[in-house]
Order: C-alpha cells, then sequence, then structure tokens
C-alpha cells in the first residue's frame, strides 16, 4: 500500500476541481444574471431536474434553494415521464442539469415546458447541445477536464455545476435581503437552529424574574433568591427599571452584617444585560467571557424594565454551545 501515490492522488484531484471552479467563475457572463432575473420573476416555484450524477446535484440544489428563501423541489426525470410532470405549472422556472446536454430521459421534461411556455434554464458542458438550445437561458459550463485521467467520472464537471447552483441561490438570496432569522425559520433542528435561536426564544418571562424592588431588606432578597433559583436576584426602582443585581460574590463581600442591609447596599449597579433579540450565541459568549451564569434580559432603547432572565444552562439545553 503506497500511502504517498493515495496522497498525491487526493491532492491532484482537488487541484484539477479548484482549478475548474476558477474557470468557472471567470467564464459567468449576462446568462448567470439572466437566469437570477428569470427566477426572482417566476410567480411560482424553481423545478431542478437532472439524470444520474446531475440528479444528485440537481436534489441539492434544490434543497438550498428552498432553504434559502427561493421555494424549489426536485423532479426525477424518469418519473416525470410517468405522472410527475403534473409537479410543473405555468407560473414555474425549470432548471434542468446535463453535462453532455443529451441526456434522453431529460427529453420528455423539455418538451413539457417548450408545450406549456414554462421558462427553462438549461446547464450543461457541451455548446450547442439540445438542452442549451432548447433553453430560455443557457449556462454554459467552462472546459476542463474530469479530475480522473480517464475523464470519464462526472467530478469536475458535477463540482462545477454544484457551485453554480450555490451561486445562483446566493445571488437570489442577497437580493430578498434574506436574513439569519429567515434562514432560522427553515432551520429550527440541529446545532444550526440552536446557533440562531434568539435570546427571547430561551429566556424564562417576566412571571420567573428573580426582583426586588430597592429598599427591600437582604433577608426578602434572599427569599427570593432561593424560590426562584437563578442564583441572583436583580433590584428595580420604583418605576420597575433594573437598577442592579445581586450576586453570590455580592453576599460574600458583605457577609457581616449582611441581614442589617438592604438589597441596594449590597447590589452591583449597571449590571451586565442583554437584548431579547440578540442571538442565544452571543448571549453565552458573555456569559462565559464574563464568567456569569445569567443575563436580565433588557430591551435597548426601552424604559430600562427587565423582559426576562436568561441561564447558561438554557442555552446549553437548547443546543448553544
Amino acid at each position: 500500500m503506497n500511502k504517498e501515490t493515495f496522497l498525491l492522488t487526493g491532492r491532484r484531484v482537488i487541484a484539477r476541481e479548484a482549478q475548474a471552479l476558477t474557470l468557472l467563475a471567470d467564464a459567468l457572463d449576462e446568462s448567470f444574471a439572466e437566469a437570477v432575473a428569470l427566477i426572482l420573476g417566476a410567480q411560482g416555484r424553481v423545478i431542478v431536474s437532472g439524470m444520474g450524477k446531475s440528479g444528485h446535484i440537481a436534489r441539492k440544489i434544490a434543497a438550498t434553494f428552498a432553504s434559502t428563501g427561493t421555494p424549489a423541489h426536485f423532479v426525477h426525470p424518469a418519473e416525470a415521464s410517468h405522472g410527475d410532470l403534473g409537479m410543473l405549472a405555468r407560473g414555474d422556472v425549470a432548471l434542468v442539469l446535463s453535462n453532455s446536454g443529451e441526456t434522453p430521459e431529460l427529453a420528455d421534461i423539455v418538451a413539457y415546458t417548450r408545450r406549456f411556455s414554462i421558462p427553462m434554464i438549461g446547464v450543461a458542458g457541451r455548446a450547442g447541445s439540445t438542452l442549451l438550445r432548447e433553453s430560455d437561458v443557457a449556462l454554459l459550463l467552462p472546459p476542463a477536464p474530469e479530475a480522473c485521467d480517464t475523464g470519464i467520472v462526472p467530478t469536475t464537471s458535477t463540482t462545477m455545476t454544484l457551485a453554480l447552483g450555490d451561486a445562483l441561490a446566493i445571488a437570489l438570496m442577497e437580493h430578498r435581503q434574506f436574513t439569519p432569522e429567515h434562514f432560522r425559520a427553515f432551520h429550527p433542528g440541529g446545532k444550526l437552529g440552536a446557533q440562531l435561536s434568539k435570546v427571547r426564544d430561551l429566556m424564562h418571562g417576566p412571571d420567573e424574574l428573580p426582583t426586588v424592588v430597592t429598599g427591600t431588606p437582604m433577608s426578602g432578597a434572599l427569599l427570593t433568591m432561593s424560590q426562584k433559583t437563578f442564583g441572583v436576584v436583580g433590584v428595580t426602582d420604583e418605576n420597575g427599571r433594573l437598577i442592579g443585581i445581586v450576586t453570590d460574590g455580592d453576599l460574600r463581600r458583605h457577609m457581616q452584617g449582611l441581614l442589617d442591609l438592604t438589597a441596594d447596599q449590597v447590589m452591583t449597579e449597571n449590571p451586565l444585560t442583554i437584548a431579547p433579540d440578540a442571538l442565544a450565541e452571543e448571549a453565552l459568549a458573555v456569559m462565559n467571557g464574563r464568567k456569569v451564569t445569567c443575563l436580565f434580559v433588557v430591551a435597548p432603547g426601552g424604559d430600562g424594565r427587565a423582559e426576562g432572565i436568561l441561564h447558561i444552562h438554557d442555552c446549553l439545553r437548547a443546543g448553544v454551545a
């Protein structure tokens, strides 16, 4: 087993595909912009189709579109010939992939789009191919060798097609001003959804706030701290504005004669807070950086009232880490 040979092969393949992507970037022209405009003008969905390896790429492109604000789904060309052509309708745009541009299984989809005036964007690697001739917008992949020395395994060509799909999706996303908040709506589960969670999604609301008003004896503040179980108690003025916080550290610093003091005599003024619309990941970074376990949630520009409280365990339970 020659490990050095394996390593050289891997590097050659990646370098060859990287070179092809550079060629693709340089080859983009007005046709790319026309494809983006065509999709933006569609009232329906983007129907993505391809056969074989192009089909696998088509599925991924459809998924990327759908998750970034462009409604899309994949239609298998063989299934399309047996009833799934009904998934294409006026108002849709077809995005059809074929490296050769002559894939016979795509014939029915191409014919259907022409018959019912459904705009079609064709992606192929051969100029003058049937797919590109029939397309309303033709996206021609630049000539680049496949990654294998035999030149028969779809590798470089599928990499370029996938990158082209990503480029279309991002161009559409940026034009629509698709925000992380929109993205999270499509990704509520898993690590990605957790990272995009907002503080208001995880915080404990007003009913659970551990707060006392200024002038409250420390005996009362300690009772509230114990009952609410966050390990802290906030101190508010007579208008309900958060002005301080009492933590375990404050208790230790005022241990002597603690019960003779009031909460505002013990508290730390101007406590750390977080906005309700901040990402939970940001709140976790603040807590880790300042070595605290809780943050009161206060809306910026408001009246200074706490809207909730976030504990570091809330972030960890949600998978924000």
